[in-house]
């Protein structure tokens, strides 16, 4: 579970850039104000609304903060340019950065209309006016996950986003090298519906797919994924991040399949739990990124046990 250092490496290759250490708890990003509605919400205290529910969604299993927001020269995420354009991906088919979301008109979303934000979330897409109008977005967003959003889910995302504040902030357009290709999730493909969720284990998959979890932990080469049967394997190499000392670790993604061995089937509920959550494997070593921690400890006890209801049911490699 999570991401070990095992080898070091250039950014040369396909993937996500990280830091080399697990963030401490005190720098999550998510602002106090949400933390207030989700405690309240969760308490029974108040009805969720579609802001609030997209701002969970937003802030834990979708981390779209994790890509979206820019970070400092030690790795941690600057609160105040929450949203407005984060990282840098380098990879052979493009170079990309990750885009400005907030509602700021001329540097971010805020002249798109609520189909043209949902397009760009479930087709990557943007839209056919203003910058880049009609390009594609980098393959590194994962719409191809995101297609599986329920609509209601997908209304509270787009209301979430509608209320982040405003920054002006531009990022560079993206190098594309090559056609843009995403490759299909098969429960994406698929689709869920609320009535699926009465079972743990179809929420738990749902609410992995949203994560895009298997976007990083399955087989993957040449710049394909195989779901089909590589899922969970694990494998896949990310270089350090950008700015990082020469020589820096990477991180590879861990086998999160059921296999008692080389995945997580020997594993305790709650050990998976502090893997996900915190960045602590089960011998106790520190988890490295790109792996969203610091979004995930927001996850529900509910959700997060659905989660690994579902890990508990993938096929052991």
């Amino acid at each position: 579970m999570g991401f070990d250092a095992r080898q070091d490496c250039r950014l040369s290759g396909a993937g996500l850039s990280c830091h080399t250490a697990p963030p401490k708890p005190e720098e999550n990003h998510v602002s106090d104000r949400y933390f207030v509605l989700l405690l309240a919400a969760s308490d029974g205290a108040m009805a969720e609304t579609p802001t609030e529910r997209g701002g969970y969604l937003v802030n834990t299993i979708m981390a779209c903060g994790n890509c979206h927001t820019p970070r400092d020269a030690d790795g941690k995420t600057i609160a105040a340019k929450a949203f407005s354009g984060g990282l840098t991906f380098t990879t052979p088919g493009f170079i990309a950065t990750a885009p400005n979301i907030t509602p700021d008109v001329e540097t971010g979303i805020g002249s798109w209309n609520d189909a043209e934000i949902k397009r760009a979330l479930v087709e990557g897409m943007r839209p056919d006016h203003g910058r880049l109008a009609g390009a594609p977005l980098a393959a590194i967003m994962p719409a191809n996950f995101y297609k599986a959003l329920l609509p209601d889910d997908l209304d509270a995302v787009v209301a979430y986003l509608r209320n982040l504040r405003p920054i002006r902030n531009e990022t560079p357009d993206p190098v594309y090298k090559a056609p843009v290709r995403r490759d299909s999730y098969p429960d994406a493909e698929a689709g869920f519906s609320k009535a699926m969720f009465a079972d743990p284990v179809r929420h738990g998959a749902y609410l992995v797919t949203i994560g895009h979890c298997m976007e990083c932990h399955s087989a993957w080469s040449r710049g394909v994924s195989d779901f089909n049967n590589g899922l969970g394997r694990g494998g896949r190499v990310f270089p350090a991040r950008e700015g990082a000392p020469e020589g820096s670790p990477a991180s590879i993604a861990a086998n999160i399949t059921s296999d008692p061995a080389a995945g997580i089937g020997g594993w305790t509920d709650q050990e998976i739990g502090r893997a996900i959550t915190q960045g602590i494997a089960r011998d106790g070593r520190a988890l490295k990124p790109p792996m969203a921690y610091d979004y995930y400890t927001g996850l529900t006890e509910s959700d997060l046990a659905d989660i690994i209801a579902y890990l508990r049911t993938v096929p052991p490699l």
